[in-house]
């Protein structure tokens, strides 16, 4: 799940439990071009805060007005659609005369926020059904095939973890690519023993640890929506990281290795210590120069 997602959740369920009136938007279908994908989140608080985005700002603003004024959505969810002509696709800024159908949900003190919220945070991939007639809410494990569904009646959302990135290492090179990470929106953790290296860490966002590689490997209980990638080029270090990456369910684990073009001349790539079955094909051999 996208933080910008997370942060939908958490603050609606913060503003709730404040006792104020929330609605939550969700993205249920589209049509041409979209500024958001379907699943995409936006709360707008009674008093017009908002949180998240369905369409890059346009939408929300007409959104926001109306719960003001209360007049969007008031005792159970419903459905809407912005940008069906193209005086309202100008209007609301869609490009392309695109179409977006929202589902509204005032949100209710039984929302199932928490229950989602805390399941996420366990690294849990959980779904979360709404009965559009009653507004009753459901929570309950979801499948990694599971993906948002809505046929008028019932929304089911899928809701999971963050994908992390553990980088063994807090040289140079590891500040690149912490920082290429977070551009794409993984939580980045830093993992390097040696204090020359540890101390010099400045990257803002990320969280450093000076525990040994192959202990916090295991204390970081690596998932599905993990990668590990060792960059120290210490054998003692690297090896022992990897070793527990291959034990754990993460879907990548990296470490560079030189190819030789000729006699003279090599380039780095990437090589993954996983079973090909596990181990993207984007990442097995993703050769930079």
């Amino acid at each position: 799940m996208d933080s910008v997602d997370f942060e939908v959740l958490k603050s609606a369920r913060d503003w709730v439990k404040a006792g104020r009136r929330v609605v939550m938007a969700t993205v249920v279908h589209t049509w041409g071009s979209s500024p958001r994908p379907i699943g995409a989140l936006t709360a707008i608080r009674d008093d017009g805060l908002v949180v998240g985005s369905v369409s890059g700002g346009c939408v929300e603003d007409d959104m926001i007005a109306q719960v003001r004024s209360g007049e969007l959505v008031k005792d159970r969810p419903a459905t809407t659609k912005y940008g069906v002509t193209a005086e309202e696709a100008k209007r609301f800024g869609l490009p392309c005369g695109g179409t977006l159908e929202l589902v509204l949900e005032p949100l209710t003190p039984e929302n199932g926020l928490d229950e989602v919220l805390e399941r996420v945070e366990r690294h849990e991939l959980v779904a979360r059904r709404l009965d559009m007639e009653t507004g009753k809410v459901t929570v309950a494990p979801a499948q990694a095939t599971d993906q948002l569904f809505f046929d008028g009646k019932t929304l089911v959302t899928v809701h999971g973890p963050r994908w992390r990135l553990l980088i063994i290492g807090a040289g140079q090179l590891s500040k690149y690519l912490a920082q290429m990470a977070q551009a794409l929106d993984y939580q980045v953790t830093i993992c390097d023993p040696r204090e020359e290296y540890a101390d010099g860490w400045l990257v803002p966002g990320t969280t450093l640890l000076r525990s040994m590689p192959d202990d916090t490997v295991v204390e970081f209980r690596p998932d599905a929506n993990t990668a590990i990638i060792a960059l120290t080029h210490d054998p003692k270090l690297d090896d022992l990281a990897l070793m527990e990456a291959l034990k754990s369910p993460a879907f990548e684990a990296l470490r560079p290795s030189a190819i030789r073009t000729s006699k003279t001349r090599s380039r780095t790539a990437w090589e993954t210590v996983l079973p090909s079955t596990r181990s993207p094909g984007w990442a097995r051999r993703a050769a930079s120069s």
